[in-house]
């Protein structure tokens, strides 16, 4: 897919300015994959104060602007992995605590993140051990000498266990009765204090006749206060369904088969929320048995970048290409923990797109699809204007398995390659 310049409306006027800022560096490559815009040819990238100023073929670059001149690269956003235990040895957890986090597991500096790094994993969702519902996952960089330097975002969506049990449907239908009590709570407290400021007005307004002009003043801040209503707060457990269902968090659900699915449908019943579905890929996988559904809900689907086989037979089938294909968002992940999956991360997206899948829906799953299920897709996962500068340059196509990382940048900083700063 070739980019029309003239659809992009990427390159801000300031650049045609004398006065253009000189606290900007610039990266000129041969071809940018911008996710977002289809491809540029001779692009020019400008970065400044960890951020993209702005992306175009050929961009005029003011005098005094520090420039990478690199017609070789190809650059593209640096690489999302939302779904993660990297560097965490730990695989205990409880059946049900929705309200825990996984930052205090994170060791900063740990090996692992410096080595993802060099592969061009920019952004990691690091998730919560356990069974049921053990926790919300926290959004991290690679790289920072503590925790809250590596931290982007906690909450960053709810990890639920679901199976085909009586056990999986109490915990999810109990879950969603603790919601249920707690609106009747905020619902009854709300009647109560409508009621109590109908009576409270009755009695101002007779005080407010007597009362001085100051007085009067006084009282009318007191009464705007007073017209706020604050709900009893809600049980920590609580929290992040009230989130969920608000629409501020996605709960991502597991579930290894169709039977799964039905039962995850029948524990929430007719209530309306958005979801997506963590698929771990086998050699035979039923769940093409319930596609349509899956397609219809408009799901978004974290799967390894793996062939499976329709059950009892030998046929072959590439279900992250076919829900890709319907329109479902597809997240990709690398194939194993280990640091070798994660180099070859890339490769193996790859092989999917040479079994079926369309190069864009690929390149979506290792970039912004992984933000958006995180909820960071304003600021990561496509090569735009205001988007965080985490820039990964390659010799070559990004799904081509012979192709190498060249350089690394973190938040508008190098931190990988010859250019490191």
């Amino acid at each position: 897919m070739r980019l029309n310049p003239l659809l992009l409306s990427l390159v801000p006027a300031a650049l045609a300015s004398s006065a253009f800022a000189f606290d900007l560096q610039a990266i000129r490559v041969g071809r940018a994959e911008t996710v977002s815009h289809g491809v540029i040819e001779h692009a020019v990238v400008l970065v400044e104060d960890g951020r993209i100023v702005a992306v175009g073929p050929d961009l005029p670059i003011e005098r005094g602007i520090p420039v990478v001149d690199r017609p070789e690269w190809t650059v593209m956003p640096g690489l999302v992995l939302p779904y993660s235990r990297l560097g965490l040895d730990g695989r205990a957890g409880a059946d049900f605590t929705p309200e825990v986090s996984p930052s205090p597991e994170i060791l900063p500096r740990a090996e692992e993140y410096a080595e993802v790094l060099t592969y061009g994993i920019t952004t990691i969702g690091i998730y919560p051990p356990g069974n049921g519902v053990p926790g919300q996952a926290v959004a991290i960089r690679p790289k920072g000498e503590t925790l809250e330097e590596m931290r982007i975002k906690e909450g960053a969506y709810l990890k639920v266990y679901f199976r085909a049990d009586a056990r999986s449907k109490k915990t999810v239908k109990d879950a969603w009765a603790k919601v249920d009590e707690h609106d009747e709570k905020v619902a009854k407290a709300k009647e109560k204090w409508t009621k109590d400021q109908k009576g409270k007005g009755a009695k101002s307004e007779e005080k407010k006749d007597e009362a001085k002009p100051e007085e009067k003043k006084d009282e009318k801040a007191a009464d705007a206060k007073a017209k706020e209503f604050v709900p009893p707060a809600a049980d920590p457990k609580v929290k992040p369904f009230l989130r969920v269902r608000d629409g501020k968090m996605l709960p991502l659900v597991s579930i290894s088969a169709a039977a799964d699915w039905a039962h995850w449908l029948d524990a929430i019943g007719e209530r309306k929320f958005d979801f997506a579905l963590r698929v771990v890929m086998q050699r035979e996988l039923d769940l093409y048995e319930v596609h349509d559904e899956i397609v219809k809900r408009k799901c978004m689907l974290v799967m390894e970048p793996e062939l499976s086989y329709t059950t009892s037979t030998m046929r072959q089938r590439n279900l992250p290409a076919e829900f890709a294909n319907a329109g479902n968002k597809v997240v990709l992940i690398p194939r194993g923990e280990d640091l070798a999956s994660h180099e070859t991360w890339r490769a193996d997206v790859g092989e999917m797109v040479k079994n079926g899948m369309k190069r864009e829906d690929a390149l979506k799953s290792m970039t912004v699809y992984g933000a958006a299920l995180m909820g960071l897709d304003k600021d990561y996962g496509t090569l735009e204007k205001g988007k965080v500068a985490n820039l990964l340059f390659l010799n070559g196509d990004p799904l081509e398995p012979g192709t190498k990382v060249v350089a690394v940048m973190l938040d508008g900083a190098f931190v990988h390659g010859e250019v490191r700063q």
